[in-house]
């Protein structure tokens, strides 16, 4: 059992200032001001200074970082990963592969189930290969396939916890109910649909939309599209890249005025690229270059392909913006997790895991405690 001195913790619903918390084992025993008394244990707390501690970020869709990536088969190499975006804050992840040849994603998910047993990610997100060839961005267009029955099937398994699908392709809306069945979460995304066919899919079951506003038919007056459809459904969480390259931070602001905290998740969509500086890199197996922190196709379209962004400056950002910190943290963390039913992390709630982030000042990461233990 450690207390913790800080200067405030961000709950879900205030921030307390000249706070402290308190750690057993891996869950967080209690919180509160220190002028309404700390607990009387009998041990010594430890001072971590004027600290703004948040939940753990829960991001439901990055590709890599750090020089590694998941779309691989070496577990070495994923754990490279997640323990890259831990350093940023990230706690609870999901491994997001791009798309592939059906046996490739196979093999690329049973390397990924070791790293789900460990408890390193939360599950695998397929962002491919069932996506509209008119938005498939920086996904290979020769490998993009309809959402068959039996294709389908192959690329499930307990690990895999989230399928993106463009719900205008020959058996979309089968395909959403068929990853529904299966226990994962069925998300819309790279999809040229219309508004009616992007409903279609809410109806079927669908509860994301994969990085809104990429990837998706642009929004227009008179023909909202899968943009307009995504903001005004309410079954929908909506992914939002907050880097300020993907989307301008108003339409950002147009968002959160349209859907609310309580539905949008902050995401990172990072790859391998991230944390590396320019050069040249892959996604999948496509060449991506990176220039100041922004990676697009190499060759033909120039596509926007993955970001370079980390949790912590996704947060950073909607704060400065003028987003509080307990709707940043709610972003970042409380919504996605309750959306995939992970209620142990997201919030700092009592009895809750102890994944915490500790910010100075200028929202700069100090440290990160994930299930009681600081990380390296």
């Amino acid at each position: 059992m450690t207390t913790y001195r800080v200067g405030r913790v961000v709950t879900p619903d205030d921030v307390l200032e000249n706070a402290w918390i308190q750690v057993v084992d891996e869950d967080i025993q209690a919180f509160g001001r220190r002028s309404e008394g700390m607990p009387a244990d009998g041990k010594r707390p430890e001072d971590l200074g004027d600290v703004t501690v948040v939940p753990g970020f829960v991001d439901i869709h990055t590709h890599g970082g750090g020089g590694s990536t998941y779309s691989m088969t070496d577990p070495e190499e994923a754990r490279k990963v997640a323990a890259f975006h831990g350093k940023h804050g990230t706690t609870t992840t999901l491994a997001s592969l791009v798309t592939a040849p059906l046996d490739v994603l196979v093999d690329q998910t049973a390397c990924l189930a070791e790293l789900l047993a460990d408890g390193v990610i939360a599950g695998v997100h397929l962002e491919g290969p069932f996506l509209s060839a008119a938005r498939c961005g920086a996904h290979d267009p020769s490998l993009l396939r309809p959402p068959l029955k039996d294709d389908v099937a192959k690329v499930l398994s307990d690990t895999v916890k989230m399928v993106t699908i463009a719900p205008e392709l020959e058996n979309g809306l089968e395909a959403i109910r068929q990853v529904v069945d299966a226990g994962a979460v069925a998300a819309l995304g790279h999809t040229d649909a219309t508004y009616e066919q992007m409903v279609a899919g809410a109806d079927a079951g669908a509860t994301v939309a994969t990085h809104l506003f990429n990837g998706m038919r642009p929004f227009h007056h008179r023909d909202p599209g899968p943009v307009g459809a995504a903001l005004n459904d309410e079954r929908l969480l909506l992914e939002v890249i907050n880097d300020g390259m993907h989307l301008d931070p108003q339409v950002v602001r147009v968002a959160l005025a349209a859907a609310g905290v309580n539905r949008i998740a902050l995401i990172t969509d990072a790859m391998e690229a991230t944390g590396m500086g320019n050069g040249r890199y892959k996604i999948g197996n496509l060449e991506v270059d990176v220039k100041d922190g922004l990676a697009t196709l190499a060759h033909g379209t120039h596509s926007i392909a993955g970001s370079t962004l980390t949790m912590d400056v996704a947060y950073r950002n909607a704060v400065k913006s003028g987003v509080s910190l307990v709707d940043a943290s709610r972003m970042a963390s409380t919504t996605p997790a309750q959306t995939f039913g992970w209620y142990d992390v997201g919030s700092i709630e009592t009895g809750k895991r102890a994944d915490l982030v500790l910010f100075d000042d200028e929202y700069v990461v100090q440290k990160v405690m994930r299930a009681g233990s600081w990380l390296d």
